[in-house]
């Protein structure tokens, strides 16, 4: 109670009370959420808008109901169970009526059919089976019977599809397949587990076999076929280009901006109006410099590191400034919002702005006087922040840097170059504060990624893995200490104002218990405090397997167990960087929650500004962190259809491989040299295999063979389906 009487009117989410009273197992989490529950129910607390509850001022009076017994939440005594109040979450659901069996939530469709429902308020998705999706499309908002009730053994809940209260998919990607005088979209997207009809009068220029872009209009009849009309010809299915394209779009990228986007966009000056050089800090003569990708075009942030007489440095982290040229209510800023995000795919860039603005207005080109937010920090010789200013600025990058030449500076290459020592001071730094971070509590998962070399026509022709170098830790380092930094002037003040942060909540401690099991058949300990695990056991997990041949097998399961961050009004912390404190500032130009992010700076900066409403703000950070989620995926399965693709060219080839894991069907193994993973199937193998799922092993009934996680093996590339962007493999 009082920690809902010091938020008397934003109010508390239950995870963060839970949080602030370190109730972290899930034992503990339910007995609270019931206590809760009995609150609400004896008007004690009242619950708000999204899911946050406030100290009921009404119930403060003599011979008031009395307050909960401390003793339920410790688990000493169990709290009374009422069927009248109690409800199927442990929470309180998103009600679309009074029947306490009903609720509303988003509903995501999994490919062969069954689907989830997340309802705000509870803990746990409800399960729905193919036969109760109804005419749901994934993402839509529905209304479902809930037919399970939860327990404290079990979390299961069933339900069935009512009706949908909002259809948020409206078109989708596939390809027209011609009948006579109609004819059919096969989605692209597995989700959309219909194909849409096309009248023939709604063809457009659309030919069998072209990848289109197709409405969904009518969708009213689970028994029947959506219908709707061709929107776009994306092009022949057999082009590499457009199968990138298609794939993208058909998990929800935008890729062409609106006509009017477009056209407010090129009514932009590019020039820098007077008034702004005038009212501005001029850094133009500070040895500001650039590192990024060989080849990027949009440059969000430029740096500069100077020491200063009494040993420390002055950090400048310099943003571009695109809140400038970016107002709200227009539709330049409408489409961002949409977009959230830049999507940056195996083959091209798709910008959330326009290439006027992403390329060329607001990024920060070399030797071009560009508006920036910049960053000022006074760092000491330990990596701590001493002081700070945020400040508009105009700025003149003096040198843009690849990853490579910063890389051959800091390995002590071309030390006559006038921006060396600038470079290697920065790495000097850079090191430091990693080092400090790793100490604070960051996880460090340190995971390669793939890069897919195409040609000209798109064909791929190389795998190789991406080398992490310290030219990239200092970038991350100095954006990681800058956004921290913002973060930490809005979040500290003694009543802080509605804020856009970075967060990442802590582990599921079932998901934690399930990683301990898991590492244990390796013969590693993941060590638990409290059934949940701290951030330096974790690490001491991840350094104890480095090198070994499961390193990213349990590198990846440990990150499966991890909470997803995301963007939220409420700062819970970042578990993974060990901050309690963070948000976003430094790439305005591709993501738009820096964009809010500036705004609310810009509008808090004078103290007179009016703050910013919070419902709208967290409205805009649910959409964003959906957008991301939308990104990473595009990013990923585009990478993942050129490596299918490059494997498609080498059928019947044999390769090593190492078996990333195992199941009751088969073994996927990794091979080494294609850097991409495949299934041997066990129809396949030569035995009848028994699957140990305790030990994560196939064994082989007659032979005796087994193979298990870790395992290095010799396979063949049997098949590649391009299109499932899925390669089966034989043992040889």
């Amino acid at each position: 109670m009082e920690l809902l009487q010091e938020a008397p009117t934003t109010g508390l989410r239950p995870k963060e009370i839970a949080r602030r009273l370190d109730y972290r197992n899930d034992r503990l989490y339910g007995l609270f959420r019931d206590v809760l529950d009995d609150m609400d129910a004896e008007h004690e607390v009242r619950r708000l808008k999204g899911n946050k509850y406030i100290f009921n001022e009404a119930a403060r009076r003599p011979g008031g109901s009395a307050n909960a017994d401390p003793a339920a939440i410790s688990g000493d005594s169990a709290p009374a169970e009422d069927a009248s109040t109690r409800n199927a979450s442990n929470g309180s659901p998103d009600r679309s009526s009074d029947n306490p069996n009903e609720a509303e939530g988003v509903i995501d469709v999994h490919e062969n059919g069954f689907a989830f429902v997340t309802v705000e308020g509870w803990d746990e998705d409800v399960y729905v089976a193919a036969n109760n999706v109804g005419t749901a499309l994934h993402g839509d908002r529905v209304r479902l019977e809930v037919s399970a009730r939860p327990s404290h053994d079990s979390h299961k809940r069933e339900g069935r599809v009512l009706e949908v209260t909002e259809r948020k998919r409206d078109q989708t990607v596939g390809t027209f397949l011609k009948k006579g005088h109609f004819a059919f979209v096969e989605p692209d997207d597995g989700r959309v587990q219909k194909d849409i009809y096309v009248p023939e009068d709604a063809f457009g220029e659309a030919h069998d076999g072209q990848k289109v872009l197709v409405s969904i209009d009518r969708y009213d009849e689970s028994k029947a076929n959506p219908e709707g009309r061709v929107l776009r010809v994306i092009g022949d299915g057999d082009d590499p280009g457009v199968r990138v394209l298609s794939l993208a779009m058909s998990l929800d990228v935008k890729a062409e901006f609106p006509r009017g986007v477009e056209d407010e966009a090129a009514e932009i000056p590019t020039a820098i109006p007077d008034e702004e050089y005038q009212r501005r800090l001029d850094l133009r003569e500070k040895r500001i410099f650039t590192i990024d990708p060989e080849d990027a075009k949009d440059f969000d942030d430029a740096v500069h590191v100077k020491e200063l007489p009494n040993g420390n440095r002055e950090v400048g982290v310099h943003i571009a400034d695109v809140s400038h040229y970016v107002d709200t209510d227009t539709v330049l800023d409408d489409e961002a919002l949409k977009r959230g995000n830049s999507v940056y795919l195996v083959d091209r860039t798709i910008p959330m702005l326009p290439e006027k603005l992403s390329n060329r207005v607001c990024s920060l080109r070399p030797e071009e006087d560009k508006l920036a937010f910049s960053c000022i920090m006074e760092v000491t010789p330990q990596g701590d922040v001493k002081s700070h200013e945020l400040r508009e600025t105009v700025i003149r990058s003096k040198h843009r840097f690849t990853y490579d030449e910063a890389q051959t500076f800091i390995d002590g290459g071309h030390p006559d170059h006038p921006f060396a020592s600038d470079v290697v001071d920065a790495a000097r730094l850079s090191r430091t504060l990693t080092r400090k971070r790793m100490r604070e509590g960051s996880v460090d998962f340190d995971r390669p990624e793939v890069r897919v070399i195409l040609d000209d026509d798109g064909h791929p022709t190389d795998v190789v893995r991406k080398e992490r170098k310290r030219a990239n830790r200092l970038i991350e380092e100095l954006m990681l200490m800058a956004n921290r930094t913002v973060a930490e002037r809005i979040a500290k003040q003694s009543d802080p104002p509605p804020f856009v942060y970075r967060v990442h909540d802590t582990p599921d401690a079932e998901q934690i218990q399930q990683l301990a099991e898991y590492v244990r058949a390796f013969d590693y300990e993941l060590e638990l405090e409290n059934g949940n695990v701290r951030s330096h056991n974790l690490n001491a997990l991840l350094q104890a397997a480095k090198g070994a041949s499961v390193e990213p097998i349990i590198e990846d399961a440990a990150l499966r167990a991890m909470s997803k961050a995301e963007y939220a009004t409420e700062n819970i912390g970042h578990y993974g960087l060990g901050f309690e404190h963070y948000t976003h500032f430094t790439s305005p130009i591709r993501r738009y929650p820096d964009l809010m992010v500036h705004r609310l700076l810009k509008r808090y900066a004078t103290g007179s500004g009016a703050r910013a409403n919070e419902d709208e703000l967290d409205a805009a950070c649910k959409h964003c962190s959906e957008r991301e989620r939308v990104a990473q995926d595009a990013e990923r399965e585009s990478v993942k259809l050129k490596q299918v693709e490059y494997a498609r060219d080498h059928l019947g080839d044999e390769f090593d491989g190492v078996v990333r894991g195992v199941t009751k069907f088969g073994v996927f193994v990794e091979l080494n040299a294609l850097l991409v993973e495949g299934l041997v199937h066990v129809r396949d193998m030569d035995d009848y295999f028994e699957y140990d799922e305790d030990n994560f092993v196939l064994t082989g009934e007659r032979s005796g063979r087994s193979y298990r996680p870790g395992d290095e093996v010799r396979v063949q590339v049997a098949a590649a389906n391009v299109e499932k962007r899925e390669i089966d493999l034989l043992f040889v």
